[in-house]
Order: structure tokens, then C-alpha cells, then sequence
């Protein structure tokens, strides 16, 4: 199973797993699934925590990223242009990049955000 975090999804993860719901628990710890983190993670942790419209602990992503063996999902320009296409159900930038790279690499997007599940893409509910 391939799949893709969303943001809250990526730091509860890493800091706050007993947040997560069960079925995404199953399917982060099953060994078989490969789980992508979007370079769109950290920019918007990074903007949203310089606003303090974020707390999250001080870590280091790349080491996080490294422990949980995630593996990174760049943004590519087939990304950024696919957003052009998505439905103005979310007005998140990031919520909507995530969508466009789920969409584009047929990745299941593991998310609480119920805006999200109203598009058109994979999704487990976080």
C-alpha cells in the first residue's frame, strides 16, 4: 500500500501517535506499506509555526523522517499544475498540493481533514 500524510497526520506520527485513528495505526506500522511525506509537509509546518498558528515540538524532520522510514515526495511542476484541475471544496494550498500528488502518483492520502475526503482521491481517515 503506498501512501501519503497529511500534515497533522505526518506530526501525530512522530509525536503524538494515540491520536491517530486505528486503521491508520494498522497501516503506518505495517512494514509492507510505503509511506510518503510531501517536501509540502515541512513548508507548512515551517510558515504556520513562524505565524503561531502551529505548536509543534522541536524536532528534527529529516531524523524523524529517517526513523519512521519515511520517504520523501518531492513537488514536481506536473504537481503544482494539476491543482489548476481540483474543485474549490478546499481552499488550503497545502490540503490541495497534497491532493494533486496523491492524485498524480495514486497514493492514498491518510488524513483527518474532511474537506479532503470530498475529493476525488483515495483516502484513510486518520
Amino acid at each position: 500500500m503506498d501512501l501519503l500524510l497529511d500534515t497533522h497526520v505526518f506530526i501525530w506520527a512522530v509525536s503524538e501517535p494515540a491520536k491517530l485513528s486505528s486503521e491508520a495505526h494498522a497501516v503506518l506500522s505495517d512494514g509492507r506499506s510505503r509511506v510518503f511525506v510531501s517536501a509540502v509537509i515541512p513548508w507548512e509546518i515551517t510558515i504556520k509555526k513562524a505565524l503561531g498558528k502551529l505548536d509543534v515540538p522541536d524536532s528534527s524532520f529529516v531524523e524523524q523522517m529517517e526513523v519512521h522510514r519515511f520517504k520523501p515526495l518531492p513537488i514536481e511542476i506536473e504537481h503544482a499544475l494539476a491543482v489548476e484541475n481540483l474543485p474549490p471544496i478546499h481552499r488550503d494550498p497545502f490540503d490541495r498540493m497534497l491532493i494533486a500528488q496523491a492524485q498524480a502518483n495514486d497514493l492514498i492520502l491518510v488524513t483527518h481533514d474532511q474537506k479532503i475526503v470530498d475529493y476525488p482521491v483515495k483516502t484513510i481517515r486518520a
